[in-house]
């Protein structure tokens, strides 16, 4: 009875605190829910409501009552995109579609951006300013895009609406995507629910191996990594430039470990259970340029905004000026998304400038000889680049992050470098592995990935002990929560 009163109490809803992945009480949690859907995958209306039942107790613990905003959200888009697509008057089509993105967009806003809005006016006129007590629902700029593409796609005719509401309460809620994406689109993963087949042992396994790879990343390189850049970044006017390099570094590893290990935590439980959640992170830091990088880095976002914001705009169809214009627009929404402050406008600003630039550089660029030594220059100044605009993402305020930029120029000093090593060995490794790891064939990976697929059952075991203890004794005392679980 203690045990259940102890999972009871971890169950009470923490508004603001997400029921993670990588914590030991989801761990448990999977003890009763993958029995419980191997049983029920045969029956895919049942199957339907457990996992949407099970999707929701996960929201309610990150939320509380916020959560029944889904629902209450979910039956509005739907109901809306059911008239839409039985509607023959392109004016009345055109008002619902708007009133439903408005709808979505505006509880985002109130959520998200009310005290950012109220804080900036304040600044604006004088006066006190008392923030208001709003509880940011986890995951909703995720849900929100999911809603927004759901709503659109079903009004330009790329989808059917969604015949049952439970199958669309199902893909708005599906755990694994709740927290932090991907942003997997209706017109992708309805398919796979209406034909819904349980997952193959194959399947199973390889998405176990991606959830673990997933818990490596999160648990071991980014927690541990964070602590260093944690202290820094608390306090950079009292530290080296060397040592602001190494946080530097150090949060542009974090950030990929921390959003790229939640990916593969989601997707190999997806697979897990049967769904294809798609690809979200490619490599992003072997890009030759900006572009590549926005190729590869968080790719479900970066197709979302091209589909739904670039594209509408007008993207490259209406000559160079407005095809900058669009993407700068485009950045800066993306930016905003990331955060109510001014540094998110920075970074999403700065992403777009220098997509622009790369732009009209471009025919000079292809004109140059592909040679290694260029292939190395261009991967280093994109690395540069995207690690300098992290420090905006990164600060509390651009004040800070050009403090840190500054600082790594004006106060770096050689003889911290022994000194950093000989105290901090373990960052030290884990940068270097983390390097190694990245920059490495790929097709090392693929062949491990393999041989674990096929591996007897005491082996995969075996691994699964290994990975275990390494977190154990590697990650931090407590849980860290996911940087994009706020977004």
């Amino acid at each position: 009875m203690e045990f259940l009163n102890n999972i009871l109490t971890m169950l009470t809803p923490t508004p603001g605190e997400p029921l993670m992945m990588s914590s030991g009480l989801f761990w448990v949690l999977m003890l009763v829910f993958l029995p419980a859907l191997a049983v029920l995958q045969s029956q895919r209306r049942r199957m339907t409501l457990f996992v949407t039942a099970f999707s929701l107790l996960c929201a309610i613990k990150g939320s509380g009552v916020l959560a029944l905003l889904m629902l209450l959200t979910a039956a509005m888009d739907w109901v809306t995109a059911q008239a839409i697509a039985t509607c023959n008057d392109d004016r009345r089509r055109r008002v619902m579609l708007w009133a439903s993105i408005a709808c979505s967009v505006g509880l985002l806003v109130y959520f998200k951006y009310a005290n950012f809005a109220l804080a900036t006016w304040h600044d604006i006129v004088g006066g006190n300013f008392e923030p208001l007590d709003i509880i940011l629902p986890v995951g909703i700029s995720f849900y929100t895009f999911r809603t927004v593409s759901y709503v659109v796609d079903v009004y330009h005719g790329k989808m059917r609406p969604v015949d049952s509401l439970l199958d669309y309460a199902f893909y708005l809620t599906f755990f694994p995507c709740m927290v932090a994406g991907p942003i997997v689109r209706a017109a992708d993963f309805m398919p796979q629910l209406y034909n819904y087949k349980a997952a193959s042992p194959r399947a199973v396994w390889d998405g176990l191996w991606q959830f673990m790879l997933g818990v490596v990343k999160k648990c071991v390189f980014a927690d541990y990594i964070a602590q260093y850049v944690n202290i820094v970044y608390g306090s950079p006017s009292g530290y080296s430039g060397f040592e602001l390099l190494v946080a530097v570094l150090g949060f542009s590893v974090q950030i990929y470990m921390d959003f790229a290990g939640y990916s593969d935590m989601a997707i190999g439980m997806g697979r897990v259970m049967g769904f294809d959640l798609g690809e979200n992170f490619n490599l992003p830091y072997r890009s030759l340029n900006v572009t590549e990088f926005w190729r590869r880095w968080h790719i479900s976002l970066s197709q979302w905004l091209r589909d739904y914001i670039y594209i509408p705009l007008g993207g490259n169809r209406k000559g160079k000026v407005r095809q900058h214009l669009n993407l700068l627009t485009t950045m800066l929404v993306g930016g905003i998304w990331h955060g109510a402050n001014w540094n998110f406008v920075v970074w999403g600003a700065g992403h777009g400038i220098a997509l622009c630039v790369h732009k009209v550089l471009m025919p000079r660029l292809k004109a140059i000889d592909n040679t290694r030594a260029v292939t190395i220059a261009s991967g280093v100044v994109t690395f540069v680049v995207v690690s300098l605009l992290w420090v905006f993402f990164a600060t509390p305020d651009v004040g800070t992050a050009w403090g840190i930029i500054s600082g790594m120029v004006t106060r770096f000093d050689a003889a911290y470098i022994p000194v950093l090593v000989s105290r901090r060995p373990l960052l030290c490794v884990l940068l270097l592995l983390a390097a190694v790891s990245h920059y490495m064939p790929t097709r090392w990976l693929q062949r491990a990935r393999e041989w674990f697929v096929a591996a007897p059952w005491w082996a995969r075991l075996l691994v699964f002990i290994v990975m275990v203890q390494v977190v154990l004794q590697v990650a931090s005392n407590d849980v860290q929560p996911f940087l994009y679980a706020g977004f």
